[in-house]
């Protein structure tokens, strides 16, 4: 029997080998399940053929034969997180590289599941390989190419368009504004028919109340709330009054109109993506080219990160990005989002990346970050991460959870998630279907593609 120790400092003393993940115990760690708020302290787990075989505490002794016992040194043990709101990269003329930089910086940040949510042919053969083992990643849920005013011509085009991408195996599909009602009508019956999900941004001439009926499974960025409370709607359609997404007329906002709409999205059972990161840098008051220096951006090309600037530079220059209308409209925001929470409609992790300033893998905590800022617990920040995310997909138990028989895909952390939310950005391993990453692997991926965008 081989023992090995988690070092939990600079150097894991871990080493990945072929087969390793077939069969081993990592004793010695507090599990955080997901089940319930309770820790499961001192226990041990076995991992066969990737799926979590039994759980039992160290007190128990361990009937089956293990040829590698792992001491995991006292560190939680919790489900990992996820990214249900990613623009996974495209593989250009065939290159994956920012594909495969992308699944990387992912699962060294503890994302272990990842929604698409502008598709394309070539993320098909990623996901692919990942499922065969062919190539390292979190796992994958792919919608197609999104559905929006400038893809859409008709609703027989609209309805083949539907047709295809279920054909073509995409999990689910993505709306894009610019849809006329007809249109979105004629998605909502053939994605029905053919049981595929929906949902993503609320149309100008659709509504949100439309979607939610119409069944929108996620309403992507909480988007449609604020322009069913505007009073004169006319005002929401002139872009250059009402600014992007809405946020010049946050003020005139009904609340009184608030309660309805949270009833319709709970008899909807849809779903929020509240992507809080995003609109925080995106429409928040740092400028913008703030953010180029900062940690993860050595992640990213200078040319992808100068287009960013780029993206926000306009609405600086125009005056949008002022105090006096980003401070009402985040805040604004964040009542929303927790006004939903409270009511029960359930919460995806999703920060929008790689979009504006958002590196994937590291914009997830900064997402958490706001999450608890507006008022959510620690365990629902985990659940919307892990739970939840199954749960959208039907496939609760399965993965998202820590108990026997579900997939082994799981994270080492040094203090409890629950009480400590920063832990989360320093994964000691990582777990993906049984399979190990250890911190020092993971840092070599980070590393090579930081030198691959050396300024």
């Amino acid at each position: 029997m081989k023992k090995i120790l988690l070092s939990f400092g600079f150097i894991f003393l871990i080493v990945i080998c072929p087969g390793f993940s077939q069969s081993y115990l990592i004793s010695n760690v507090n599990i955080v399940s997901m089940e319930n708020e309770q820790v499961l302290k001192n226990h041990s787990i076995l991992v066969v053929d990737g799926k979590i075989q039994k759980i039992a505490p160290m007190t128990e002794p361990f009937d089956l034969k293990v040829n590698h016992v792992l001491d995991g040194n006292g560190s939680y043990l919790y489900p990992g997180l996820a990214e249900f709101h990613s623009h996974i990269p495209v593989a250009q003329n065939g290159d994956t590289q920012l594909q495969e930089e992308a699944m990387w910086m992912y699962l060294a940040n503890g994302v272990l599941r990842v929604r698409g949510m502008i598709g394309h042919a070539s993320h098909l053969p990623l996901k692919a390989k990942i499922d065969a083992g062919e190539l390292d990643g979190p796992r994958l849920f792919l919608s197609g190419p999104s559905f929006s005013g400038g893809s859409v011509s008709s609703p027989e085009q609209a309805a083949q368009m539907v047709r295809n991408e279920y054909a073509a195996g995409f999990d689910h599909l993505k709306l894009h504004p610019g849809l006329e009602m007809d249109e979105f009508l004629e998605i909502s019956t053939t994605a029905k028919e053919l049981g595929i999900p929906f949902g993503g941004h609320v149309s100008l001439n659709v509504g949100l109340e439309a979607s939610l009926k119409g069944g929108y499974k996620s309403i992507e960025h909480m988007d449609g709330y604020i322009e069913a409370m505007i009073p004169d709607y006319s005002r929401v359609l002139d872009s250059k009054l009402a600014g992007p997404f809405t946020m010049l007329l946050v003020n005139e906002a009904d609340l009184s109109k608030l309660p309805a709409l949270v009833d319709l999205t709970l008899e909807a059972k849809a779903w929020i993506a509240p992507t809080l990161t995003l609109f925080d840098r995106y429409f928040g008051s740092k400028p913008a080219e703030e953010y180029r220096n900062i940690p993860e951006m050595k992640y990213m090309s200078a040319e992808q990160v100068q287009s960013w600037i780029n993206a926000k530079t306009p609405y600086e220059q125009s005056g949008v990005l002022t105090r006096e209308h980003v401070k009402p409209y985040l805040e604004f925001r964040n009542m929303l989002f927790m006004t939903l929470h409270k009511a029960g409609v359930p919460v995806l992790m999703t920060s929008d990346s790689p979009q504006v300033f958002n590196v994937p893998g590291f914009s997830i905590h900064h997402e958490i970050e706001l999450m608890s800022k507006a008022g959510m617990s620690n365990f629902e920040i985990l659940k919307s991460g892990s739970v939840n995310p199954a749960r959208y997909f039907d496939q609760e138990g399965e993965w998202g959870v820590i108990k026997e028989g579900a997939s082994a895909d799981f994270v080492l952390v040094e203090n409890n998630p629950l009480e400590d939310l920063n832990t989360l950005k320093k994964p000691f391993m990582v777990v993906m279907k049984g399979e190990m990453y250890d911190r020092s692997e993971l840092k070599k991926q980070l590393d090579k593609i930081e030198a691959n965008h050396k300024r």
